[in-house]
């Protein structure tokens, strides 16, 4: 029987706080959880967007973009596809105080990314469009968090 650990109190807290689609894929051989998520625009005037992989469309926007969850000493990944990447300790685990934070945080991200992604199908002087994270401003709230909880990583 499995032993869901941070897995399902990610879930719990990302339904709490995340107010868009997103999704968790458990990678057990790679001992990852990979978080996506969609930001969808309506775009009313058709305006003309190229997407990373140079593809033109005048269709409405659907942005995905990815966060991974690691073990630093076994997963193996490329950085530059997520928007954040996560170490966790693999006995520790993460606190359930931390995975709200994450949660909240990531939201915020989203919220401004929306904006962001609209004012770029609006204003003719914004050129590209992508999400950021801000990883000094997380970790100086994550300093004042107490994490009290802590849940490890899924096992069988």
């Amino acid at each position: 029987m499995a032993k869901y650990g941070f897995l399902s109190v990610l879930e719990e807290e990302m339904d709490k706080h995340f107010h868009y689609d997103y999704a968790l894929d458990w990678n057990k051989k790679n001992h990852a959880v990979e978080l996506s998520f969609v930001l969808e625009v309506q775009n009313a005037d058709s305006v003309e967007t190229i997407d990373d992989k140079g593809e033109v469309s005048n269709e409405d926007i659907i942005f995905e973009d990815y966060v991974l969850f690691y073990n630093p000493a076994k997963s193996k990944f490329d950085a530059d596809d997520y928007l954040v990447t996560v170490p966790y300790d693999p006995k520790k685990g993460l606190s359930r105080e931390y995975l709200a934070y994450f949660a909240q945080t990531l939201n915020d991200v989203a919220i401004q990314g929306l904006d962001d992604l609209m004012d770029f199908l609006t204003d003719e002087t914004v050129t590209d469009f992508s999400l950021e994270w801000d990883t000094e401003t997380f970790d100086n709230g994550r300093a004042e968090l107490e994490e009290t909880e802590y849940y490890g990583y899924p096992r069988y």
